[in-house]
C-alpha cells in the first residue's frame, strides 16, 4: 500500500510539473507575400529583449539562409549573447527562410556544368528585387526599425550578398560576407566588381569579409574582392577583411560572425551609464 501511495505521489508530482511547462520562445514566424517572386516567403524573426514593452526602434540584420533548420537559431543566439555583453546594440534579426537557394542566390551562367548542377539557377535579380520592393517595406511597416540595415550571407548567400553590394549597395548600410562563392560563372562577378562599385556606390557602406581554409580558389577570390574594396572610394566604403585559417566551410559562419558583428556594430553600443 505504501508503494502504491509513493507511486501516486510521484505521478502526481510528474503531472504537476508537466502542467507547469511553457514553451521556450526564441522569436516569431511571419510571412510576406512577394510580388517579385510570385510566392509567399517565411520569415523567422528575433526581437530584442523588451521589444514588446518599449517604443524604441532597432537596427535590422537580414539573414540569408534564415530557415529554422539552417542559420536562424544559432545566429539569433549569437546576437542575444553579443548584445548581453555589449559587443553590439539590440537588433532585430530577420531570417529569410529558403525555398530554392540555388535559384535565388545565383545569377545566370553560360557554363554547362553549372547549369547541370544547378538546374533552377539564375534568379538572383528577382530575389534582390524581393529584398528591395517586398521584404524591406514589409519589415519597415510592421516592426519598429531604424534606417540601419545589415545583410548577412555565407557561401552562395555570400555570392548574393556580394552581388547586392556591387549592384544595389544602397539597400543596406552594412554587409557581412562570409566565404562567398565567387567562383560562380568563372568569377564573372569578381571581374565586374571595380566597374560596378564605381558606377553604383553613392553612399557610405561598411563591409566585413572573411574566408576560412577552404581551398585556394575560395581564399584567392576573397582576397581579390578585399583588394577591390580597399581600392574603392575610401569615403564611401569601409572594408574589413579577416582570413580565418583555423576554420573551414562548415565551421566558419558562427565564429566569423562573432568577430563580424563586433567589427560592424561596436561604434553603435551606447555607453554605460554611471
Amino acid at each position: 500500500m505504501k508503494k502504491i501511495l509513493v507511486c501516486c505521489l510521484l505521478l502526481g508530482s510528474f503531472f504537476s510539473l508537466k502542467a507547469q511547462q511553457t514553451p521556450f520562445v526564441l522569436g516569431v514566424t511571419d510571412n510576406v507575400v512577394s510580388s517579385q517572386l510570385g510566392e509567399t516567403r517565411t520569415l523567422n524573426i528575433y526581437l530584442p529583449e523588451g521589444y514588446e514593452k518599449d517604443t524604441a526602434t532597432y537596427p535590422v540584420v537580414y539573414l540569408l539562409d534564415g530557415s529554422a533548420n539552417e542559420d536562424f537559431i544559432h545566429v539569433a543566439g549569437l546576437v542575444q549573447f553579443l548584445t548581453m555583453i555589449r559587443f553590439m546594440p539590440p537588433v532585430i534579426v530577420v531570417g529569410i527562410a529558403n525555398v530554392d537557394r540555388k535559384r535565388d542566390f545565383t545569377f545566370p551562367t553560360t557554363i554547362a556544368k553549372d547549369k547541370e548542377a544547378y538546374p533552377t539557377t539564375g534568379g538572383s535579380a528577382k530575389f534582390i528585387a524581393f529584398l528591395e520592393k517586398d521584404l524591406q517595406p514589409y519589415i519597415e511597416k510592421h516592426y519598429r526599425v531604424k534606417p540601419h540595415r545589415t545583410l548577412v550571407g555565407q557561401s552562395l548567400g555570400g555570392l548574393l550578398a556580394t552581388e547586392v553590394l556591387l549592384r544595389r549597395p544602397f539597400l543596406f548600410e552594412q554587409y557581412a560576407i562570409i566565404s562567398p562563392s565567387l567562383w560562380w560563372s568563372h568569377q564573372s562577378l569578381l571581374a565586374e566588381a571595380p566597374a560596378l562599385l564605381k558606377a553604383n556606390l553613392k553612399k557610405p557602406v561598411s563591409v566585413y569579409l572573411s574566408v576560412g581554409e577552404e581551398g585556394d580558389m575560395m581564399k584567392n577570390d576573397a582576397a581579390r574582392l578585399a583588394a577591390v574594396l580597399k581600392s574603392a572610394n575610401p569615403q564611401l566604403i569601409m572594408p574589413h577583411f579577416l582570413p580565418m585559417p583555423q576554420e573551414d566551410h562548415l565551421t566558419i559562419l558562427h565564429r566569423s560572425l562573432y568577430a563580424g558583428f563586433d567589427t560592424l556594430f561596436h561604434k553603435m553600443v551606447p555607453p554605460v551609464k554611471q
